[in-house]
């Protein structure tokens, strides 16, 4: 069975993301121990450059996982703690459109805030090439939500081994069982929702060239 591929790109570049893509490294590491050979490959970007965040973004993965702050005051964008880096979905559907591909996971997780409301879910869904599980947050999070609902998520995804599922169910079904390990493990409600996302009329045209 081919391995799970794992993107993990860190565009919040300060040192509260850096602690947080190390747990989810950590964890991926613990998934694989013991085994003769991985079974969970891991990508790891951390970059100002628009270029490189752009095609990590549209890296075929199992899982895309983006750590940065959520941003939508003027366009859903992904942005650095410091401001000087901000990756809006607008610009990456642009370039989506220029060379006819985009996102290609079956899993995206928009891990910053408030990346799960409606303005999010829109315009991730121009930047689609195919149906996805998109994983946003409905509230601010931080870091502790972030590492207890990713260890859960992780750990579920690995327990499936996904026979007669696309990438994006088995993505829904580790993130419904991520939130129900959430709420026993805190007692409050989960940030984290997820939702099946199909590709923008905007979105195929891009593809289609």
């Amino acid at each position: 069975m081919k391995n799970r591929l794992i993107t993990l790109v860190d565009l919040g570049l300060d040192s509260s993301f850096d602690a947080s893509m190390t747990f989810v490294q950590g964890i991926t590491g613990n998934i694989n121990a013991g085994w003769d050979s991985p079974v969970i490959d891991v990508n790891f970007v951390r970059t100002r450059d628009h270029e490189t965040a752009f095609s990590a973004l549209t890296t075929p993965s199992s899982v895309l996982h983006v750590m940065a702050h959520g941003d939508h005051s003027e366009e859903p964008s992904f942005l650095s703690t410091d401001g000087q880096t901000q990756v809006s979905l607008t610009a990456l559907a642009d370039w989506f459109l220029d060379r006819s591909w985009g996102i290609a996971s079956g899993v995206v997780i928009a891990d910053g805030c408030k990346t799960g409301i409606g303005k999010w879910q829109r315009a991730i869904r121009d930047c689609l090439q195919d149906d996805i599980t998109y994983i946003g947050t409905s509230t601010v999070i931080g870091w502790y939500e972030a590492t207890v609902f990713c260890s859960a998520f992780y750990g579920a995804l690995v327990r499936n081994r996904g026979l007669g599922k696309s990438p994006a169910e088995q993505g829904w079904d580790a993130a419904d069982r991520a939130i129900r390990a959430y709420e026993t493990l805190t007692d409050a409600r989960c940030p984290y929702k997820p939702v099946l996302l199909t590709p923008s009329r905007r979105a195929l045209r891009s593809l289609a060239g």
